[in-house]
């Protein structure tokens, strides 16, 4: 009996590792022949998902809900940059614990930050008072759109026979951007101009302000690498309490702890003041969902703000 027991185990090991090494083969399979391609965080994902089409295997290193100001890169992540014929990250700073690696890999390799052809002058300044530059860019999408052209040209320059492949690719989701560009303004501009006020947990989104219209503020600085003490709180709360505003957002990659401090706050000083939902900053939303997707994530944010302060 112990013997049967001792065969079945091994016949379940068995097959469950011919069955891995099955998957194993069919994945590098479907890879074969295509450029590997490793990017940072999500958006940019999406982006050279859209315009590399069927030439592209694309792994990105981050996932939903990870905040990529924090981010470290395991070996398995440094595995996946060594494999890959091209790297995208977004640069600017965002992946602050990764500049050595990128610096490292491009010695070896193309690897291009998809900032790099956004002209400086459309560059906000970081909030530390250095020379840095706010890296959220991919909440103006203009900016975004620029950056769809910079991943265009490269994958051009590294793939010219699949070159009419890539441009008509580029233009219909540029073509996409562009749509979505002007939904985002027209609903931001449907806000009541008084109650025109975007607060959430960290400055992500200056951009998104400036292009589209309404003010922001952001409990932590523009990284979430930056502390927040007890009088950020306190001045932010009497903002709220002095303008009236109606709700503040939370962050899908940033803890709700400082947010709800805000919110605490501002109800003992007999404000009321509500969650008006929760925002994509930093990550954009679970694989397979609307919001896993750069224009969708953009969408649910524009539709999350306009439902909350209108």
């Amino acid at each position: 009996m112990r013997h049967l027991k001792y065969f079945c185990i091994l016949f379940v090991i068995t097959i469950v590792f011919i069955s891995g090494c099955g998957n194993s083969a069919k994945t590098s399979k479907q890879h074969e022949g295509k450029i590997q391609i490793t990017t940072t965080i999500g958006m940019i994902k999406d982006i050279v998902n859209e315009v590399g089409g069927e030439h592209v295997a694309v792994v990105g290193l981050m996932k939903s809900g990870v905040d990529p100001h924090l981010y470290k890169a395991s070996q398995g992540d440094i595995q996946k940059l060594e494999k890959a014929n091209i790297i995208f990250y977004n640069g600017l700073h965002l992946e602050g614990k990764m500049i050595d690696i990128f610096k490292k890999m491009a010695k070896k390799k193309t690897t291009i930050a998809v900032s790099k052809d956004i002209s400086e002058d459309q560059l906000r300044g970081w909030d530390d008072g250095t020379e840095g530059h706010d890296p959220h860019i991919w909440f103006n999408v203009k900016h975004w759109i620029t950056a769809t052209k910079t991943v265009r040209d490269e994958l051009i320059k590294y793939d010219p026979d699949h070159k009419e492949d890539y441009q008509t690719n580029a233009d219909a989701y540029i073509k996409k951007l562009e749509e979505l560009d002007q939904y985002a303004e027209d609903k931001i501009a449907s806000i009541p101009e008084q109650t025109r006020v975007l607060v959430t947990a960290h400055d992500a989104f200056g951009y998104f302000g400036d292009r589209y219209g309404i003010e922001v503020m952001g409990l932590q600085g523009i990284s979430t690498a930056s502390e927040y003490g007890s009088k950020d709180v306190s001045e932010l709360r009497d903002f709220l309490v002095a303008n009236k505003i109606k709700a503040v957002f939370m962050e899908s990659s940033v803890p709700k702890k400082a947010i709800n401090a805000v919110v605490e706050g501002a109800k003992k000083k007999g404000h009321n003041v509500k969650i008006g939902g929760e925002l994509f900053s930093d990550a954009m939303g679970e694989e397979g969902t609307p919001e896993g997707t750069y224009i969708g994530m953009v969408r649910h944010n524009v539709d999350t703000i306009v439902d909350a302060l209108k």
